[in-house]
């Protein structure tokens, strides 16, 4: 299933996947502002706002009423001058808004036109459509595979006359290291956070529906593309009959879900987390070659990867869209994995540090990274670090104002102003009581603007238990007047310098 999407992109399932997963909890908000006041036009230039907008900046924070810290700074993008600013060398957890670093990072160490590759390896030769030797699954990195597409991969080694091989099915998850979650900080249950290794697929979730049957309930684990829907079995789903906790989880062999009956309805699905994306690609792919005559046995991982003859692959889109649609729908894995491609690292804390390493020496300032997509709570990034490395970044041709979302001009009901002649080509965050935007300010012609807005109430958010982080109380209102001073900082920045 794909569509046009207003820019003339093509919207795919991939990307429609991509969104839901993504805004589907919590730390999926912020991807645009809730409100702002509505602009009107000025002197023939771009339109603007006036009244509260161009008023007293302190005044407008003063009414959101966060609590914790706001940090922002706007500059001239051309010059880099900062034409105002509130403590803008304070440091923040920057959240999703780190992605666009990331950005900048892979695009700088892999190059625009890089591809993660998926291939199928054969360790000796094929006689009358039988590999004589092992098969092997061998992951790069591909944080976007998608059963349709390892689907297809299998149709056409089928159609080649494979049949299967004299030894094993095999897989190599190890061109990624291989973590269970981003943050250790997250509740079990949630898809945002994600495992991470070199084989990766669906965003490393598994599709859990329930119909209601008279008093019980059927259940199905599947990992469903639009044309191929296969069972997983190292994945099991329980309904318990209580009202909390609403999940619980145990590792193993077979990963055990156990959901409260209080918590579902008569029927409904959700994405689940997998916590050993390795062996779930393998799973996948073996029930997808069973369904087409390719006869494995059940998967078993190597450490090495080993030499063959491929017989097949699967590649990504190019990096440039890969990033795209990281920044437009914020997927943590994607972050992970390319920014762990660009640095060679065994863990997140080195491969934060190898990208605040080049930031320092690319741009000149310093963050506190500690990984590529901002769930962890602890990275921190300055307002005028963050506006330094867009507007140089653009001064020097490798901006990212061509894969940026533009998240518009918003009316005083938080409405998109349709047709509005200036750009806000940015990239959102939030996490649990922290929410960052970051970009550009485009009108049609004359002067740009590069800015960065950060409020956090670090305090608040650490008090708020695990187990309610997908959705703590009071946490929404407090997104809700985030961005709408986000958006009333911007029309006034829009006023006073455009």
């Amino acid at each position: 299933m794909s569509g046009v999407m207003e820019d003339g992109s093509v919207l795919t399932r991939r990307m429609m996947l991509a969104g839901l997963l993504a805004g589907a909890a919590f730390p999926g908000w912020g991807e645009v502002m809730d409100s702002s006041p509505r602009p009107v036009p000025r002197g023939g230039k771009a339109a603007a706002a006036v009244g509260a907008s161009a008023g007293d900046a302190a005044a407008l924070v003063a009414a959101a009423k966060l609590g914790g810290e706001v940090a922002y700074a706007v500059a001239d993008a051309r010059t880099g001058t900062i034409l105002e600013s509130r403590q803008p060398d304070l440091p923040l957890p920057p959240a999703s808004v780190i992605k666009a670093v990331t950005a900048l990072y892979a695009l700088d160490r892999l190059g625009a036109g890089h591809r993660f590759t998926t291939r199928v390896l054969a360790t000796g030769p094929v006689q009358s459509g039988i590999v004589q030797g092992d098969i092997v699954l061998v992951g790069g990195g591909d944080p976007t595979l998608q059963t349709d597409q390892l689907g297809d991969l299998v149709a056409r080694l089928a159609g080649s006359g494979c049949k299967g091989a004299t030894g094993r099915f095999l897989y190599w998850d190890g061109a990624l290291p291989v973590m269970k979650e981003i943050a250790e900080d997250q509740p079990v249950h949630v898809g945002y956070n994600a495992a991470v290794s070199g084989l990766n697929l669906n965003f490393n979730r598994v599709h859990f529906e329930w119909k209601r049957a008279g008093s019980d309930w059927q259940v199905a684990v599947d990992a469903r593309g639009e044309r191929f829907r296969p069972e997983v079995g190292m994945v099991s789903v329980a309904i318990a009959r209580r009202d909390a906790p609403i999940f619980t989880y145990a590792p193993g062999l077979v990963e055990e879900w156990t959901v409260a009956s209080a918590a579902l309805g008569k029927d409904g699905s959700r994405w689940l987390p997998v916590r050993d994306p390795g062996r779930y690609v393998a799973d996948v792919f073996r029930t997808l070659a069973l369904a087409q005559g390719i006869r494995l046995e059940p998967g078993g991982r190597v450490d090495a990867l080993p030499g063959g003859t491929e017989l097949g692959r699967v590649e990504s889109e190019p990096l440039t869209v890969v990033l795209r649609d990281m920044l437009r729908f914020s997927t943590n894995l994607t972050a992970e994995c390319v920014g762990l491609a660009a640095s060679g690292r065994h863990n997140l804390a080195s491969s934060g540090q190898a990208m605040a390493d080049w930031v320092q020496g690319s741009f000149g300032v310093r963050m506190a990274i500690r990984d590529h997509s901002g769930l962890g709570g602890a990275s921190r990034v300055t307002a005028s670090a963050m506006i330094s490395i867009l507007a140089q970044a653009e001064r020097e041709g490798r901006g990212l104002k061509p894969i940026l979302r533009d998240v518009g001009m918003k009316d005083d009901k938080g409405k998109m102003v349709e047709r509005h002649p200036v750009k806000v080509l940015a990239k959102s965050g939030t996490l649990n009581f922290v929410s960052g935007l970051a970009g550009h300010i485009v009108p049609p012609s004359g002067r740009e603007l590069v800015f960065a807005i950060f409020t956090a109430d670090p305090a608040r958010r650490d008090a708020v238990p695990v187990a309610l982080r997908e959705s703590p109380e009071g946490g929404k209102a407090w997104i809700g007047r985030s961005r709408r001073l986000q958006g009333q900082l911007i029309n006034r920045w829009s006023a006073l310098y455009l």
